[in-house]
């Protein structure tokens, strides 16, 4: 243990060392801005983000969140979606997005050259501030979206995941689907593209968050000018709900040909602020998130071989992300297979973790962190995750010590807090018996 403690405090020192300073401002529109000076290579990353994800949307306009950042890069008042793609392809520049449960984002890759970063950028700024949302282009997208939809939902893995969200959030727009629903896409209208971008895509509520080879003046004036042009707000930003603790467990079992069941257990969990936010990633990772090494893979997989993989991860969001466990085990091996699960959970509930369990847990997660900040990019990831949820500028040069910190009574009283084996639901989609699926239909 001594020498656990020494290597970890040797690696917090050197990793301290290395990771950049984090540089913060408003831009003039109103925008936060996260940058981090790096001049080894001749590049640039970049993202802006907003507020703008599937839980802003509605259940009568489901898929218009997501439908909106689809299409803002595909014509804009002065290029075409043709014409976008070949003047990002003229100077080797990469542009692309992420869109979930809280926001939307786009980001660029480009060389830091004066000459191609601007051109990069001239596009990136016209995708932002004056798309158009062609009906052409959205006719052609919400048939897409329909057929994409449609097959998707033949995967007992997605039938599974829809059904368990819709269990865990209830009534909460977490429940909304990202793409929408078969029956909503094919309404939405430009109109409503154009009214969802107004609203969500405002100047003050982005965050830009730019990495590498440019100086804080350039990273200013960039910030600045993919900014500037943006919506101005009608009000406030838009405040999710707070979502509801579970009443009690429920378990759904959903008939289909696949040759497996597919299994996911969960129930709403954390906001990405939580103070029990470390204490439930270090436990995390002992009980179903450091793979083999995990409690769940070592009595399900290991002992038993129930399955060949068994998981559960936090994915915390501004409200209380879902805590999620997930497997797929044979047909008659399913009430066995779940029986174990419940346990292991109940287990690692009452008693939290072993001292060897944490040591490991911390090693390995303080081991890996300098492979999650080894590039520019990584990096710039880290500062859009810190700017969107307002984390401290001191994220990345706590993050060894907060795991350091934790012991395992931290980790198992943030779990009495965050979890109950009483309040977890369950969907099992497969090859189920006849009596079962009939009970369930009764239910």
């Amino acid at each position: 243990m001594k020498t656990l403690i020494a290597f970890v405090l040797l690696t917090a020192a050197s990793l301290a060392h290395a990771i950049p300073p984090i540089q913060h401002w408003q831009a003039a529109s109103g925008a936060q801005v996260y940058f981090v000076e790096n001049h080894d290579l001749p590049m640039l990353d970049l993202s802006v983000d907003f507020p703008a994800g599937t839980a802003y949307g509605t259940r009568e306009k489901s898929g218009a969140a997501r439908m909106t950042a689809h299409l803002m890069p595909l014509g804009t008042e002065d290029m075409s979606e043709n014409e976008i793609a070949r003047r990002l392809a003229d100077v080797g520049a990469v542009m692309g997005g992420r869109f979930d449960a809280d926001r939307a984002g786009f980001t660029m890759r480009t060389l830091s050259g004066k000459m191609q970063r601007e051109q990069a950028f001239k596009v990136f700024a016209s995708i932002l501030q004056r798309p158009t949302f062609p009906a052409d282009i959205l006719d052609r997208e919400k048939a897409r979206t329909v057929d994409m939809i449609k097959e998707s939902d033949t995967k007992p893995q997605t039938v599974a995941s829809v059904n368990l969200i819709r269990m865990i959030y209830g009534e909460h727009p977490y429940a909304l689907r990202d793409a929408g629903e078969v029956d909503t896409v094919p309404r939405l209208t430009r109109d409503d593209l154009v009214s969802f971008y107004r609203a969500h895509y405002a100047a003050p509520y982005a965050v830009v968050a730019l990495t590498g080879d440019v100086t804080r003046e350039e990273a200013q004036s960039i910030a600045d000018a993919i900014t500037a042009g943006l919506p101005r707000p009608a009000g406030a930003e838009p405040i999710l709900p707070p979502v509801p603790d579970l009443a009690r467990s429920d378990t759904r079992w959903l008939r289909h040909p696949a040759t497996q069941s597919h299994i996911l257990i969960g129930a709403p969990s954390i906001a990405r602020t939580d103070p029990d936010y470390f204490p439930l990633f270090v436990g995390n990772y002992i009980l179903g998130g450091g793979g083999f090494v995990s409690r769940l893979m070592d009595e399900v997989r290991q002992k038993r071989g129930l399955a060949y993989s068994a998981y559960s991860y936090f994915a915390a969001l501004r409200r209380k992300g879902p805590f999620l466990i997930g497997m797929q085990t044979r047909r008659d091996q399913t009430p066995e297979a779940l029986a174990v699960v419940r346990k292991t959970v109940d287990d690692f509930l009452q008693q939290g973790p072993t001292e060897k369990e944490l040591a490991a847990a911390k090693q390995n997660l303080i081991g890996g962190f300098p492979l999650r900040i080894d590039s520019n990019r990584k990096i710039q990831e880290y500062l859009a995750l810190i700017g969107f949820y307002r984390l401290p500028l001191t994220y990345l040069d706590d993050f060894v010590k907060n795991v350091e910190r934790v012991t395992a009574a931290d980790v198992r009283n943030a779990f009495s807090r965050h979890i109950h084996a009483n309040r977890l639901v369950t969907v099992v989609v497969g090859p189920v018996e006849d009596k079962t699926a009939a009970a369930n239909a009764a239910h």
